[in-house]
Parts: structure tokens; C-alpha cells; sequence
């Protein structure tokens, strides 16, 4: 069996489109839930207490300093050990990228913030808007163009990284891409060089509009 036909050879394409969507369906629920915890922290690392702004600074520092693949082993053997919680790797893999994204999100958020001009925080106050209809009516619509493009770029990198969940037992494209090199390496020895092939024309599928949607948003902001 030459090494392209393994590829469709039984379920095998099947079996790759819902490691795919695995994929896919993870890093949509993490982008999600990182976007909504991301701009709460980011506006609090706006705000005017110093306590608030340094837990903030630490939570960022931490999560950055400890590699993605080890926060997913402290959550899925360690946190799970410890607690006695029965977490599925998919739960534990969308905690941890919620975790991740949620600070990078948020340090986003507060760079989009401060890029907006301090005269529109002092005019907004000056018409007696609240915190919230500062923030809401005011600010947020400015900043959210300079935000989108890197909240992709951001979406983009999550999406890759989350190849490392295999490594924690999650079924998903990489893989089912082992798996069916596994089961056919006797049969077709060259069958990797085409299973993996086929997994990166499936990430660039799932990547390329969205770095092609950054890219315009980008020039439009220009």
C-alpha cells in the first residue's frame, strides 16, 4: 500500500476530521471562556487600586513563566490527585487554555485600553459617565481596533498549541494521525510522511483565514 492511500484507506479521513474537530471544539470553548475572563481582568489591570493591579501582574508572570505542557500535567495528574476530582483530559485541556489565554487576553486588553488617548478617560469623566458607561461607551469601542487583530493572532496560536493535549490521553488529530501511522507501519513505512502532511493542511486550513482576517483588520486599522 503506497503511503497517500493510508489516508483514506477505511475510516482513516473520518477518523482525522473528528480529531480535527476535537481540536477545534476545545480551542473554541477555551477561546471563549478566555475572552470573557480576559477583559475582566484586563480592565481591573486599568483600574486605580495597586493591590488589584499586582495580584493581576503576578497571575500574568505566573502563567507565562511555566510552559503550557506543564500546566497541563499539574491539571490533569496533579490538581486531579490532589482533589480527588474525576476530570476528562478535554475538561482539564480547556482549563488550562482558558487559564492561558484568559492572561494573555487580558494583558491585550489592557494594552488596547492604555493605547487609547487620556484626554477621552478625562472627557468621559467630565460628562459624569460612570465607570461602566466610561468604559462601555467611550473607551471600549477604540480600543476594540486595535484589540481584534491580536485577539486572532491569539485564537490562531491557541488552536496550534493544543497538539500537547495528546500527551495527556485527549483523541485528537495528531493523535489519530499516530494511530494510523501505528496501524500501518508495516503495510505502508512511508504512510507518516503523508498522515502528517494531510494534519498540517488541516491546521492550515483552520489557521489561514483567520491570519488572513487579522491581516485585514490590521490594514483597515491603518
Amino acid at each position: 500500500m503506497e503511503g497517500y492511500e493510508v489516508i483514506f484507506a477505511g475510516s482513516n479521513f473520518i477518523r482525522l476530521l473528528s480529531g480535527l474537530w476535537v481540536t477545534v471544539r476545545i480551542s473554541l470553548i477555551s477561546i471563549g471562556f478566555s475572552l470573557i475572563f480576559g477583559f475582566i481582568v484586563g480592565i481591573a489591570m486599568t483600574g486605580r487600586s495597586p493591590l488589584i493591579k499586582a495580584l493581576c501582574r503576578v497571575y500574568l508572570e505566573i502563567v507565562r513563566m511555566i510552559p503550557q505542557l506543564v500546566w497541563l500535567f499539574i491539571m490533569y495528574f496533579g490538581v486531579t490527585r490532589m482533589t480527588g476530582l474525576n476530570l476528562s483530559g478535554e475538561a482539564a485541556s480547556v482549563i488550562v487554555f482558558t487559564i492561558w489565554g484568559a492572561a494573555e487576553t487580558a494583558d491585550l486588553v489592557r494594552s488596547a485600553f492604555q493605547s487609547v488617548p487620556v484626554h477621552q478617560f478625562e472627557s468621559g469623566r467630565a460628562l459624569g459617565l460612570s465607570q461602566f458607561q466610561l468604559y462601555f461607551f467611550v473607551i471600549l469601542p477604540q480600543a476594540v481596533k486595535n484589540l481584534f487583530p491580536n485577539i486572532i493572532n491569539l485564537a490562531t496560536r491557541m488552536i496550534k498549541t493544543t497538539a500537547l493535549i495528546s500527551l495527556i490521553g485527549v483523541t485528537e488529530v495528531l493523535k489519530v494521525g499516530k494511530q494510523v501511522i501505528d496501524a500501518n507501519r508495516y503495510d505502508a513505512p512511508d504512510a507518516a510522511l503523508w498522515v502528517y502532511g494531510a494534519i498540517f493542511l488541516m491546521y492550515f486550513a483552520v489557521c489561514f483565514p483567520l491570519s488572513l482576517l487579522s491581516r485585514r483588520l490590521t490594514e483597515r486599522k491603518e
